[in-house]
């Protein structure tokens, strides 16, 4: 019995091993080439990837008014907080840079692939490669960099030079400082990550250095800008409970601009009428669907208003603020 019990692991090594070179054991498959092409859908500086079809800047001009103008204005000049598409130039070094397509954009063909993956910002990935190609010329139009003759195209996107194009390189420094910490180091426990001013380039990742804005929100009711507020709600006086006026601040940061325009169907912060069914759900729904997303009949609200950098009380602060404007 004693020798038997010994033998056993041997024999399963054995039987094993003998499987194991045996040949492949038999997991996962082997790609198609249709597989790989649905991943292989990226376009590249040189245009590679660009699909066949072409549009032109007239085509161009109706689609951006239907499609795009309600966010990012007639002439790219943006509407409300929405990303202004169009000049800039010239700020790239200053303070408040204006990033825009003519400004900051490196390569024309991949102003296509973004437009078609991720644009309109309520129906993205909707657009026809030729609405696309069409929509992409008219924004290069805008921003004098082709004629309003221009026709887009896989050949004539790869002749397009964009202003800023010789200021993206490729930056070999390695990713982090690589100072090794071997005694007396900080407790990973004390970090934060936090977010810059949205809108400017991020200059650091933990709070220490990050140089973020003394006005940003940090739960400090100081931090609440005056900028966001609803037109419904500006000759109303509301005195807000402290969770809502430290919210207040997060909103202006990240959530008015669906909240003071109703996109996607989100509640404008002040609407009564808006509101009164929302809150009728309790404040525990409202906060769920605002930190874990929600779409149904009432609209589409994605996870943390879709900036994940959100703290979950950051999000029932600003959940409180929206309500509390608008009962």
């Amino acid at each position: 019995m004693f020798r038997s019990l010994k033998s056993i692991p041997l024999v399963l090594v054995i039987t094993f091993s003998a499987v194991a070179s045996a040949g492949p054991l038999g997991i996962g498959s082997t790609a198609t080439p249709e597989m790989i092409a649905g991943w292989d859908i990226d376009i590249r500086p040189d245009g590679t990837g660009l699909p066949d079809g072409e549009g032109s800047v007239a085509q161009g001009e109706g689609l951006y008014e239907a499609k795009c103008a309600s966010c990012h204005g007639l002439f790219g000049e943006g509407e409300g907080r929405w990303p202004v598409l169009a000049g800039g130039d010239g700020t790239l070094d200053t303070l408040h840079p204006e990033k825009t397509v003519g400004s900051y954009w490196p390569y024309a063909s991949t102003l296509w692939d973004y437009i078609h993956r991720a644009m309109p910002y309520t129906a993205p990935q909707s657009l026809t490669d030729e609405e696309t190609y069409a929509i992409s010329a008219y924004v290069l139009y805008l921003n004098d960099i082709v004629d309003d003759e221009f026709v887009a195209n896989r050949e004539t996107f790869a002749r397009v030079k964009m202003p800023n194009e010789e200021n993206f390189y490729v930056d070999n420094r390695p990713d982090a400082k690589n100072e090794r910490c071997f005694k007396n180091c900080a407790d990973p426990k004390t970090f934060e990550i936090v977010t810059t001013i949205n809108g400017l380039t991020p200059t650091g990742h933990f709070k220490e250095d990050s140089g973020v804005a003394a006005n940003h929100y940090e739960g400090n009711p100081s931090a609440a800008s005056e900028s966001g507020m609803s037109k419904v709600m500006n000759n109303t006086k509301i005195v807000l409970s402290d969770k809502a006026t430290v919210g207040k601040g997060v909103y202006d940061k990240a959530c008015q601009a669906c909240h003071n325009s109703g996109i996607a169907g989100a509640p404008k912060t002040g609407d009564k009428t808006a509101w009164v069914s929302r809150i009728d759900q309790g404040m525990d729904t409202l906060n769920g669907h605002a930190i874990n997303g929600y779409q149904g009949a009432d609209g589409v609200m994605p996870a943390k208003g879709g900036n994940m950098s959100l703290s979950n009380d950051d999000v029932i602060n600003a959940v409180a603020f929206m309500v509390e404007s608008s009962r």
